[in-house]
């Protein structure tokens, strides 16, 4: 039975903690371990106000319970993933103090039971032993594969025992959990991002055992920053590129909050099926944020580039005038103007990040829209369902680790479906595909080439037209030289210079928009959709069904990667002239 809350925000990305501690920290320590945890949390409030806190604690007894409370006192939300029945896991707390606890945070907590493994059965978990062990195993793997940032009050130490608190954060960090998961041939870790984006924040402490000193040169109460790679000296601050990550996530949330009201009121508005009909509930709220934000900074891009691409014609036309024409000495001042607000847009449009919000939000949102079809749609392959951030982005850009957080926390916001997981299917099928009803993804990606052509190829024309009069004013030049008066010389080669610079500016301007690769974009993505459509055609079975559908989002977020790369190595303030 699952206790739930008043849910997140449907627009607003919390971070969220994961918690693993070992349960028997000793007495003396104890004050000690709270205080740092106390410190580390607030921190996180200081340095991302904008961000809720969220913690995912199994609420065992010792530091799970001890960060719980902590966390309650600073008006964080609490959610308890629990590895077995409520009545069978408060049976291994050995006290009736630590019961009391556990029922007390409870009652404040979302409590998640985590369902059986497929290997177990509700008499195996009955009593200690191996099921038992792979249900904790369960709930480590879990808080892992859900948290931004694993909070671990640990010795160091390594550990065999499964779902321990060193297995937790090895399989935080690798991807492994040597009894229950294994890493997937491919070398790419499920649900996991890069082990570069994850980052675990150990506070050390002992063991209550004969053996239970910190692995040396540890001491109790230090604080130590690790990732796959690297372990922090104690008590330094956060990696900077980790504090970048959570960064913008906050930056996004307070987008989220400074247009939610044009967000509201949006829908499909790039001109796309809308999707929130049919995405899953946290996915939906999630898409038409970062939809309509991406759409809004896009306009902004594309507003500086044609007013930069504007200027640097008119700055090249009126140092052309002043070259060439006699008594025009004013132009050089119009040159320097223009020049100096061009400077001025193209630093305002950088520190105020339109391009990479742009990029990043559009990214978002189309990671968002396959895990969010995926998820409705019933794929899953490991027992959990199938969150697009493992397929998305994990080699091309790390600095993207922060959409595959919101990606992730979306999961923590689960809605049940309507029960009936056939009926959803086809609903998927439809709104995303497309059938014989709804246009769906094929009908847009094949309107939206046909209209980006039709564009650049007007453009082109136009480009092409003036390099042709261009050239033909030179041939006349070249031909009545001796002819010509030298005013009416000067003057053609003004018209001859203005109509080069329109065609070269109309070229660059095309290369920074990048309009060939993306009309290239739009029919392999008009190819794929189209593909899948006949193939779904052709069966009935779900499963197949379903297969199809995991390998189109594959196929589309492989596809947005590789024009997300593009687009970053094109930032708006550097320009081809």
């Amino acid at each position: 039975m699952e206790h739930r809350p008043r849910l997140l925000a449907p627009a607003s990305v919390p971070l969220v903690i994961g918690v693993t501690s070992h349960r028997n920290i000793p007495a003396r320590e104890v004050d000690l371990v709270r205080r740092r945890v106390r410190e580390f949390l607030a921190q996180l409030q200081r340095d991302f106000p904008a961000l809720p806190l969220v913690v995912l604690s199994a609420l065992a007894e010792g530091g799970d319970q001890l960060v719980a409370e902590e966390a309650l006192a600073l008006g964080a939300r609490l959610i308890a993933p629990l590895p077995l029945p409520r009545e069978l896991y408060v049976e291994d707390f050995h006290h009736a103090a630590t019961r009391d606890r556990f029922d007390a945070l409870a009652a404040r907590a979302r409590v998640i039971e985590l369902p059986l493994l497929p290997d177990s059965n509700p008499r195996g978990i009955d009593n200690p032993g191996p099921q038992r062990d792979r249900q904790y195993g369960r709930a480590g793997v879990f808080i892992a594969r859900h948290c931004h940032l694993l909070l671990a009050i640990w010795d160091g130490k390594a550990s065999t025992r499964l779902g321990g608190t060193a297995q937790v954060a090895e399989f935080f960090l690798s991807g492994v959990m040597p009894g229950l998961t294994e890493r997937r041939r491919g070398g790419r870790h499920h649900l996991l991002g890069s082990g570069d984006e994850r980052l675990v924040c150990q506070i050390v402490c002992s063991r209550d055992t004969d053996d239970g000193a910190p692995l040396p040169p540890l001491q109790p109460g230090q604080l130590l920053w690790r990732t796959q790679t690297e372990v922090s000296l104690p008590d330094v601050p956060m990696p900077a590129m980790f504090h970048q990550t959570f960064a913008r996530m906050a930056e996004f949330d307070a987008d989220c909050l400074k247009y939610r009201s044009e967000i509201h009121g949006s829908a499909g508005a790039d001109g796309s099926p809308s999707d929130t009909a049919t995405l899953a509930r946290p996915e939906a709220a999630l898409f038409r944020a970062a939809d309509w934000l991406a759409v809004h900074f896009r306009q902004r891009v594309l507003l500086a580039m044609r007013t930069l691409y504007t200027l640097a014609a008119v700055m090249a036309i009126a140092f052309t005038i002043y070259d060439n024409l006699p008594d025009q000495d004013d132009f050089i001042y119009v040159f320097l103007l223009l020049f100096a607000g061009g400077v001025w847009l193209a630093t305002l449009a950088r520190r105020r990040g339109w391009h990479r919000k742009y990029l990043d939000y559009r990214a978002l949102a189309e990671g968002l829209r396959v895990q969010g079809y995926w998820r409705r749609a019933g794929i899953s392959l490991t027992g959990d369902p199938e969150f697009a951030q493992d397929s998305f982005m994990q080699k091309q850009d790390i600095e993207l680790g922060w959409t595959r957080n919101v990606m992730r926390s979306a999961a923590l916001c689960r809605v049940p479906g309507s029960g009936n997981p056939e009926s959803e299917l086809r609903e998927v099928i439809s709104e995303w595909v497309g059938d014989g009803a709804h246009g769906g993804q094929v009908d847009y990606f094949r309107s939206k080439a046909a209209q980006r052509t039709r564009e650049h190829r007007f453009t082109e024309m136009l480009g092409f037209a003036s390099l042709l009069a261009g050239i033909g004013i030179s041939i006349v030049l070249a031909a009545l030289a001796h002819r010509l008066a030298a005013d009416t010389k000067n003057t053609l080669v003004v018209i001859m210079g203005v109509l080069s610079i329109l065609a070269a500016v109309r070229e660059a301007y095309a290369f920074k928009k990048a309009d060939k690769e993306l009309i290239k974009q739009y029919r392999f993505m008009q190819r794929i959709f189209d593909e899948a459509r006949k193939a779904l055609a052709l069966t009935t079975n779900a499963t197949e069904q379903r297969a199809i559908l995991h390998a189109l989002g594959e196929a589309a977020l492989a596809e947005h990667a590789e024009w997300a790369l593009m687009h970053r190595q094109r930032p708006l303030e550097h320009g081809r002239m």
